[in-house]
This record gives C-alpha cells, sequence and structure tokens, in this order.
C-alpha cells in the first residue's frame, strides 16, 4: 500500500480525479479526518472536506502510474 496527500479545489478537480481513479482496477481509499471514502465514488469525496488535503491510500505495489497520473493534484 502506497499513501499520498492531495488536494481536490474545485468541482472540476474531483470530476477529474475520478476518471483517473476509475481507470485503475485496484481499490483506491481517499481519508479525510475519521472518514473514509471509495476514491471511485464522486459522492463519497463530495461527503469529505475538501478545504483540506485528502489522504490516498493506493492498495497495491506497483502505482508509478497512478502516482504520474495524479500529480497535479498531489499536496
Amino acid at each position: 500500500m502506497k499513501s499520498f496527500n492531495i488536494n481536490l479545489k474545485s468541482i472540476t478537480d474531483v470530476k477529474d480525479f475520478v476518471n483517473i481513479v476509475n481507470k485503475y482496477d485496484f481499490d483506491i481509499d481517499l481519508t479525510s479526518g475519521r472518514y473514509v471514502v471509495d476514491a471511485k465514488s464522486i459522492m463519497g469525496i463530495f461527503s469529505l472536506d475538501l478545504s483540506k488535503p485528502i489522504r490516498v491510500d493506493v492498495h497495491t505495489d506497483s502505482c508509478e502510474e497512478f502516482e504520474n497520473d495524479i500529480k497535479d493534484f498531489l499536496a
């Protein structure tokens, strides 16, 4: 498992992030405070506090391509 912090500042950022995440077969979770949601769920993401950095937990060992795809969102 690998973790990063990201910032999603607008609705467009959330839509773009979900589109990227849905290309991958492995599980990806987002954590904000005590809440954990599936990163492939746009409604779940909107339930988080987007004013703070969000932790991304990628449940695979090789995620270099994914990390490169989300580089614009990394905190």
